[in-house]
């Protein structure tokens, strides 16, 4: 006898499915919104990354 490969039913899969869907057009969405960001910002994206470094030092020896 072979084993029973079907344990998901198909409203499971397709909810598996439609989530992932989701997930991928919320990952899109955001990826358009930081790339409008990043045109908008320019010249000042490596100041902004010395600051966002600079805050993770801070916290991480207990500064903040």
């Amino acid at each position: 006898m072979l084993p029973d490969r079907a344990k998901l039913e198909a409203d499971s899969l397709i909810r598996i499915v439609l989530v992932l869907v989701l997930i991928w057009v919320a990952l899109e969405i955001v990826g358009e919104i930081l790339d409008i960001f990043s045109w908008l910002l320019g010249p000042l994206q490596p100041l902004l990354g010395l600051a966002v470094i600079a805050i993770i030092v801070l916290w991480l020896l207990d500064r903040i």
